[in-house]
C-alpha cells in the first residue's frame, strides 16, 4: 500500500471524485471540499490517499482546518491495514487533528489507532438520510416563503442558536449575518411564516446529483407545531424542481423527534456518522 499526500485540489479530484461519487450522498462533505465552489484558499487542507499496489483508491481522508478529518473506505469496504498506514503517516508529519467524522465504524477505528482507546470521546451520532420524492403531508398554518433582507434582523441569532443546539463550536453573530446574507436572493433559504416567522430551512452543499438540507431552526416556543416539517418539505421539494435527483441531510440520531419529521417527508437513513473528538493532550504534535 502507499500513502499520498496532495499538494494541489486538483491532483486530489484526479484520484478520487469518481471514487467518492459511488456513495455520493454519504461523501457529500469531501465532494463539497473537490468542488470549493467559495473559492476558498486550499494551501493548509490536508488531502490524502492511501492506494493499494495497483494504484487503486483504499482510503480517502482531507481534513480543512480547523475542522476534523474527513474520511471514506472505497466501497464501504473496512481496511484495518490502510486506516494503520494512514495513522502512521499522519503521526510522522507531526500532523495534529481535532477529530475525526465517518461512516460509525471507520470512525471508531481510525481513533483507535490514532490516540488509542482511551484518549477520543464521541461528540454525535449523526443519521445521514435520502430523499427522493416528498410525500404529502399536512402543512402547518401559515405559508413559506424565501429569506429576505429584512430577516437579517433575527436569522443570524437563530442559526447561532441552531449552532448551540447541535453542540457545535459557537458562531459570532457578524460571521452568522454574513453567511445568511449571501443567502438572500439564492433561492434556498426559506421561512415558514404563522402571523410572524416561526421556522426556516435552508439548502447548504450540493453534489452532482443532489442538494443538501441544514440550518433547520424553530424557536423553542413554536415547537411541535409542524412548522419545521412544512418549511423542510418546501425546500426539499424546491431543490427537487430545481434539477437535483435527491435531497439529504445530516439528522441528530438521538433526537427522535427530529429523525421522525424527516422519515415522515420521505427520508430514508442510508448510514450513520460518528463525529469523535480527540482528546488535546494526545494530539500530534500538540
Amino acid at each position: 500500500m502507499k500513502f499520498t499526500k496532495y499538494d494541489n485540489l486538483e491532483s486530489f479530484r484526479a484520484d478520487v471524485l469518481e471514487v467518492l461519487l459511488a456513495d455520493e450522498v454519504q461523501n457529500n462533505l469531501p465532494i463539497s471540499f473537490i468542488k470549493n465552489e467559495r473559492g476558498l484558499d486550499t494551501s493548509n487542507w490536508l488531502l490524502t490517499t492511501i492506494k493499494d499496489e495497483v494504484g487503486g483508491v483504499l482510503l480517502t481522508a482531507a481534513c480543512t482546518p480547523p475542522f476534523n478529518i474527513v474520511m471514506y473506505e472505497s466501497g464501504n469496504k473496512p481496511n484495518d491495514a490502510a486506516i494503520k498506514l494512514l495513522s502512521d503517516e499522519l503521526k510522522s508529519l507531526g500532523v495534529s487533528l481535532p477529530g475525526v467524522l465517518a461512516e460509525r465504524n471507520l470512525a471508531q477505528r481510525f481513533a483507535r489507532a490514532y490516540v488509542g482507546i482511551s484518549d477520543f470521546r464521541l461528540h454525535m451520532s449523526m443519521n445521514i438520510m435520502r430523499l427522493d420524492k416528498v410525500n404529502e403531508i399536512d402543512n402547518a398554518p401559515g405559508f413559506c416563503r424565501p429569506l429576505q433582507e429584512s430577516d437579517l434582523y433575527y436569522v443570524p441569532y437563530w442559526e447561532r442558536s441552531f449552532y448551540e443546539d447541535c453542540g457545535f463550536d459557537a458562531v459570532g453573530i457578524k460571521d452568522a449575518a454574513n453567511q445568511v446574507k449571501a443567502r438572500i436572493g439564492t433561492n434556498v433559504h426559506y421561512i415558514w411564516e404563522d402571523g410572524y416567522p416561526v421556522s426556516q430551512a435552508a439548502g447548504i452543499r450540493t453534489t452532482p446529483n443532489g442538494g443538501g438540507v441544514g440550518f433547520v431552526y424553530t424557536p423553542p416556543y413554536y415547537r411541535g407545531k409542524g412548522y419545521a416539517s412544512s418549511v423542510v418539505a418546501e425546500l426539499s421539494q424546491t431543490l427537487l424542481e430545481q434539477g437535483k435527483k435527491f435531497c439529504f441531510l445530516f439528522a441528530d440520531a438521538a433526537n427522535p423527534t427530529s429523525c421522525g419529521i424527516y422519515r415522515k417527508l420521505g427520508y430514508y437513513d442510508l448510514c450513520v456518522f460518528a463525529d469523535i473528538k480527540f482528546e488535546s493532550k494526545r494530539r500530534i504534535g500538540a
